[in-house]
Order: C-alpha cells, then structure tokens, then sequence
C-alpha cells in the first residue's frame, strides 16, 4: 500500500522527504513531481526496483529511462561530453531538457541503450524533486509517468495513488505539475537533434 507524502511545493517538509529516500534505499518505487510532469524514480543500482519502473510503463530495454541529477557537476560520472555538448546543456539546465548522451562505464550496462550504449540524462528546476535528490545524495533513475495505453502523463496525485496503489511505494504529493513531458535532444551523435518536442524551448539551444 503506497504512502502518500503531502509536502508544501516550495518550502518541502525535510522529514517527509527523509521517509521518502528511505523507501528508495528499500528498493520501492517512487511517484514524485517535476518541472515537467509527475514521473516514476528509483534507486539507480537497484536492478529490481529499475525492473519494477519498466513494468508499471510496459516499457522494454530499449526504452531510455533518465538520471535525474541535482547539477552539472554528476554529469560527467555518467555521460562523455566534449566542451561544446557541455557548454549547451548548461544553457538549457535546470530546466525541462533531457539529454541522450553516450554513457560512462559507471551507469550499469543494464541501463542504458543496449545498442548504442547512451543513457538520458537531466537536470530538473523542481524544489521538491531537487530536495528529494539532495537528501539522496545520488541520481536517481526515472521515466514519465505516462500509464500503458496511455498519452499523457498522470497528474493528480490522489489518482496516481488510486492508480498505483499496490504498485509504488510512496506518492509525494506536491500539487499539479505541468502536463508536458521534457523536450528531448539527442547529443550522442555528430549533431544535437530534438527527439521530442515538449516543455522546454529548443531554442535555448540554437535548434
């Protein structure tokens, strides 16, 4: 039965959010807010918890899931980027941007692309979220909240917690977030290329 934590969206209760990283060391899968849209998160070296995420999204490895990061400086633990890919991304972060990226040997190979070897990586501007990950003191691995069938992202936390009961450990409740998924540019290849447009502005950076 998923706890539901109800926490103010710009001043976080600090023991509320304690109980939530507890249930992310435990394994259990989380529904937290984002700049962007609710979205599911676990542990990042918890294979049954990141095995759990893929289930309640009926998504396959082939699948990019994302390593949300407190700030820049996680970055290169995860993903190779020259300096011009860095100067970019640093335009466009905090903010609504996920960023397909090659990926270190520190993200397990269970994670990322299983044929390109590139994972998602992304800086959320969400005081609740980036609390979450302070407290956590780690990225944590995430996708939309977007259920099986499906076009939009959930957005109502006492729903989600109607929808997900048995399936999540905790809902984080910090009011409505947007309905817009992140906008998603590929940064892997030769040139950077939008995958999907949605909140963020890819004209921030020059595309």
């Amino acid at each position: 039965m998923a706890q539901f934590f109800s926490v103010h969206p710009d001043n976080p209760q600090t023991r509320l959010l304690k109980q939530a990283v507890q249930l992310l060391q435990q394994g259990r899968v989380l529904a937290v807010p984002t700049d962007s849209s609710y979205a599911l998160v676990c542990h990042l070296d918890d294979k049954s918890a990141a095995d759990q995420l893929r289930r309640i999204r009926a998504i396959d490895d082939k699948h990019h899931l994302t390593l949300l990061c407190r700030d820049l400086s996680e970055l290169a633990n995860y993903a190779r980027v020259d300096n011009q890919q860095f100067r970019a991304i640093k335009q466009a972060t905090p903010g609504p941007f996920t960023f397909i990226l090659e990926a270190t040997k520190e993200v397990p190979r269970r994670l990322s692309h299983p044929q390109r070897k590139t994972i998602g990586l992304r800086v959320p501007e969400h005081k609740v979220l980036q609390e979450l990950l302070s407290l956590h003191g780690a990225p944590l691995l995430a996708t939309t909240l977007i259920l099986p069938g499906e076009d939009t992202p959930l957005n109502d936390p006492e729903d989600i917690r109607e929808r997900l009961e048995h399936q999540v450990g905790a809902v984080i409740d910090a009011g409505a977030c947007s309905l817009e998924p992140t906008t998603v540019i590929d940064m892997s290849g030769s040139e950077p290329e939008v995958l999907r447009r949605g909140r963020g502005d890819p004209a921030l950076l020059g595309l």
